[in-house]
């Protein structure tokens, strides 16, 4: 055959000059959920059913060592920017703290993916939480969407009046107004706009990329009253059963190493044997309202894949799954029940806790807020028929937010500018994940994070992690004992001082530092 080739292009030299049209770009949808745990997913450990989320991993690839944030605001900033939260001025949350890596809204100074893809001619649009400084003046409409309907910062799940605070293209929309479906969940209704902006572009003749935020399973959790119905039960086995069997379903599906042993229960989460039925039944409930909303967004998901595929957009379009950050747990071990309606319903108050949180984060330690795995780890899941081969595989190479930007530049053909509306452009700090779609092999690098003094560096499969500003660093081989139950510290203070210099370098270049002058403390948010 090469022979064969050698001759024809001897014998007529245009043969060589055959003009082979590159591959059509792909649609994007980007989907972001909300405060789940690296294990509530079907595919990654749960028994929580998320069929149709577990189809697309099955036809696309899952991530094994994917890392957010570990909080809602500077997530959603890294993943909008592919930089560093804090390089984006959302250092913390959504108040100005006047110092430039902390002022509480995206800054000028950098683009939103949004912005690059609508200059490489992609209809571009949102659905759900934006919470990246819309109370400071920075609103979708105006950083690069479309078409955008968008909730501020979250915290609802039902029609509720004037309560729902919603924006259609920048126009407030009551709960009730006769532009949206009556009697809405929020989950469903993320969904049905994001459709209806898909048919949109494809009435212009562009390839889309939709923003889906999810505001689920954040809390105050809510859900219908015939999902939490097919979820009580489940959740009577209590947490310490569910986790190891959660780490028995990761170790057979690959994601975890069988020589990294399952993170203990933490000391102020009771075993379950020690409760009481009462108790039992009320953390059952507190669950299955969890995994309800869980289970809503899977449907949700479902429908989007179902309906992509009625419109023949399904094998192009590349869809990106990931959470902002682990398993909460504030409210403490005992969650919260409260209000006078059915707790789940609208009006309820229901958060499940620190002690369901351990589950969420199976098989690591601490939760979101911190720089522990159990914080950081994130579910990824890509698929895309038309560009991933050896679908239903996994991929270990760590990656992180900031690559999110970078793989839909690269998927769309996007040119990232070094300037924007007059402004110097931060160039973005991640790196394409398209190698990985075809399992290539990828360089090394360090991967950093900070959140209110919890902070980390990963450099190869070392990590050194701290809790606190004034808290000692901790070093673990992630290789050997990725649920960080081994720290090396005290034997390797070489190791110690050369990852502590790389993260000080790295927090001077990035503007978290200077830290503001507000102490910034764990929130309920």
């Amino acid at each position: 055959m090469y022979r064969l080739f050698v001759l024809l292009a001897l014998s007529c030299p245009a043969f060589l000059a055959v003009d082979v049209p590159p591959p059509q770009r792909p649609n994007i949808i980007i989907m972001l959920v909300d405060d789940m745990g690296f294990s509530d997913l079907g595919c990654y450990g749960s028994e929580i059913p998320t069929p149709h989320i577990d189809k697309l991993a099955a036809g696309g690839v899952r991530f094994t060592q994917f890392y957010n944030t570990g909080r809602c605001c500077p997530t959603r900033a890294s993943l909008l920017t592919g930089l560093y939260p804090h390089q984006a001025g959302v250092g913390h949350m959504t108040k100005d703290q006047e110092v430039p890596g902390y002022r509480g809204a995206l800054s000028d100074t950098c683009v939103t993916v949004a912005e690059v893809a609508r200059s490489a001619g992609y209809f571009t649009a949102m659905t759900g939480k934006w919470h990246v400084g819309q109370n400071n003046g920075v609103v979708p409409w105006e950083r690069g969407f479309d078409r955008s309907l968008s909730a501020p910062a979250g915290g609802f799940y039902f029609e509720d009046g004037d309560r729902s605070k919603l924006f259609l293209d920048g126009k407030r929309l009551a709960g009730d107004d006769p532009k949206l479906p009556k009697g809405w969940y929020s989950t469903d209704l993320w969904t049905d706009f994001g459709l209806s902006f898909i048919d949109e572009a494809r009435a212009a003749k562009k390839p889309f990329l939709l923003y889906l935020a999810h505001n689920a399973p954040h809390f105050p959790l809510q859900a219908p009253p015939e999902d939490i119905a097919k979820c009580r039960g489940t959740y009577r086995m209590g947490w310490d059963k569910l986790r190891e069997l959660r780490y028995a379903k990761q170790i057979d599906l690959g994601l975890i190493d069988k020589a990294w042993p399952l993170a203990p229960r933490p000391a102020d989460v009771q075993a379950w044997a020690a409760l009481t039925q009462e108790a039992t039944d009320r953390f059952d409930l507190l669950m299955a309202i969890y995994a309800a909303c869980v289970s809503r967004l899977d449907a949700s998901v479902g429908r989007l894949v179902a309906e992509l595929k009625k419109r023949g957009e399904l094998d192009n379009t590349l869809i990106l799954i990931m959470s902002d950050n682990g398993g909460t747990a504030e409210s403490g071990p005992d969650g919260r029940m409260k209000g006078k309606s059915a707790a789940g319903s609208r009006g309820s108050t229901v958060f499940y806790g620190k002690s369901w949180a351990t589950l969420s984060n199976v098989p690591f330690r601490h939760h979101k807020h911190y720089s522990h795995e159990g914080g950081i780890a994130s579910p990824l899941i890509a698929h895309w028929p038309a560009g991933i081969t050896r679908a239903g595989t996994l991929r270990t190479q760590p990656s992180h937010l900031i690559d999110i930007m970078a793989t839909c530049v690269d998927v769309s053909r996007a040119t990232y500018p070094t300037e924007f509306n007059g402004k110097p452009i931060t160039p973005m700090e991640g790196r394409s994940l398209v190698p990985c779609f075809s399992d290539r092999p990828s360089d090394s690098r360090a991967l950093f994070w900070e959140h209110e003094g919890n902070a980390a560096v990963r450099d190869g499969d070392w990590k050194l992690v701290r809790m606190g500003r004034d808290g000692p660093w901790e070093l673990y081989d992630l290789k050997a004992d990725r649920t960080e139950l081994r720290d090396m510290a005290a034997t390797a203070k070489d190791r110690v001082n050369s990852l502590a210099a790389m993260w000080e370098t790295w927090a001077v270049r990035s503007q978290v530092k200077p830290y503001p002058k507000e102490d910034n403390s764990t929130s309920e948010e």
